[in-house]
């Protein structure tokens, strides 16, 4: 799984960062690691390996990732306000510690944080109307070529490559 792939690349440092965050969340690890499981599971589905390019199925990815990681602990945190942080939180982590050039690294955290922005429109949705609703909005993507571009662009997914 090219997850945990991931994870063994990490220094001791960060992986202390990561388990770090787990002890002191115990109970909202799984809901998020089962959250990304099913969003990748639903990119894989409808995209193949091409939501892990930088285009615009890779923008749908991060804004469904943050929409299910809400939905799922929400359960646990009982406030939307809690969840859509603790999304914040780990997600922006996750680009921490696997970090990307600077303009893929804003990419990623601005359709993170898009995609939390939808959660108000779309947390008593279905699945599948998430799913249309961000297809959608992954066809309207906006193709950027600085990060300054995306200040902007707050109701938008953006891309960086066709």
């Amino acid at each position: 799984m090219k997850i945990l792939s991931r994870i063994w690349e990490l220094k001791f440092s960060k992986l202390w960062r990561l388990a770090w965050i787990g002890i002191k969340n115990p109970f909202l690890v799984l809901p998020s690691n089962r959250a990304t499981i099913r969003t990748m599971q639903i990119c894989d589905r409808l995209y193949g390996d091409a939501h892990h390019g930088d285009n615009k199925p890779n923008a749908f990815r991060h804004a469904l990732w943050n929409i299910l990681i809400v939905r799922r602990v929400l359960r646990f945190v009982k406030t939307e306000k809690k969840a859509l942080e603790w999304a914040e939180k780990i997600t922006t982590l996750h680009e921490t510690l696997m970090p990307n050039p600077p303009l893929e690294r804003e990419m990623d955290l601005h359709n993170n944080e898009v995609g939390r922005r939808f959660y108000a429109e779309l947390k008593d949705s279905s699945e599948e109307d998430i799913i249309d609703f961000l297809e959608r909005k992954a066809k309207e993507a906006v193709k950027i070529e600085s990060v300054v571009e995306t200040e902007n662009l707050r109701n938008n997914l953006v891309y960086i490559k066709d």
